[in-house]
């Protein structure tokens, strides 16, 4: 998988005012390797604080407050990496949803400034936002939840399924490496997951992961475990659809 062209400041190096700006991320954890979270790559992990939505199968519900105190600051982060140096490959920053936070443009510039990909975890709350970021990115994983109008079960939030969806649109726009994820909601049938599945295929998503929903640790103790296995729930799915189709946590 191969990076983008660097931007000028990967070149000279991040000025003084986005090492200062970086400083103001708020990370609610740190993972320093990770096999899984960036495929193919070896990669640390930055889980930054805050989210705007409230899904009842969170199963990360001490990032959702923004204002929660940082566990780590990024300069400690910063320092890491640079003494990880050919020895990982892309820091990934997850969250929470790491695009609400204004500091993340200048983190991403660190790190690419010390010769790592970059990769995103996101569930595209906010496409401007996101679009602001696609020039820092090799690799995205979106969380697409559901049909647009079946988001605010979900979500909590209205029109929240919207602003997912334009932010599939912007990505695939951009031609950053994209993989889409959807965790199964406890209480779909096959015909819930492969309508979604058949409408991310006709939007041209070329890679799909369905992820299981694990209900033990979930925001919402009221939620009940999956009524149907994953793989039986994903049955209906036609994997040549797309290039690759994976089942996680069945």
């Amino acid at each position: 998988m191969s990076r983008q062209t660097p931007c000028p400041s990967d070149a000279d190096g991040p000025s003084a005012a986005v090492s200062a700006e970086a400083k103001r991320l708020r990370i609610g954890g740190f993972v320093p390797l990770t096999t899984i979270d960036y495929p193919g790559e070896l990669a640390a992990v930055v889980f930054c604080q805050g989210c705007p939505w409230r899904c009842g199968y969170c199963h990360n519900s001490a990032l959702i407050d923004p204002s929660a105190a940082p566990i780590i600051a990024w300069p400690e982060v910063h320092a890491f990496l640079e003494r990880r140096r050919g020895l990982l490959d892309a820091v990934v920053f997850s969250g929470g949803e790491p695009t609400l936070q204004s500091a993340l443009a200048a983190a991403m510039t660190e790190v690419r400034g010390l010769g790592f990909k970059v990769g995103l975890h996101t569930a595209g709350p906010a496409p401007e936002r996101l679009a602001r970021l696609l020039h820092l990115l090799d690799w995205v994983a979106l969380d697409i939840k559901a049909l647009p109008e079946d988001y605010p079960a979900i979500t909590g939030v209205p029109r929240s399924g919207d602003a997912a969806w334009e932010s599939l649109a912007l990505i695939q726009a951009s031609g950053v490496t994209l993989e889409v994820r959807t965790t199964a909601m406890p209480d779909w049938t096959a015909r819930d997951l492969a309508a979604l599945a058949a409408a991310l295929a006709q939007k041209g998503v070329r890679r799909y992961a369905v992820q299981a929903c694990d209900t033990r640790h979930a925001l919402d103790p009221r939620l009940a475990p999956p009524r149907i296995p994953l793989a039986q729930l994903a049955a209906a799915i036609d994997p040549a659809s797309f290039d690759r189709f994976l089942l996680r946590g069945h």
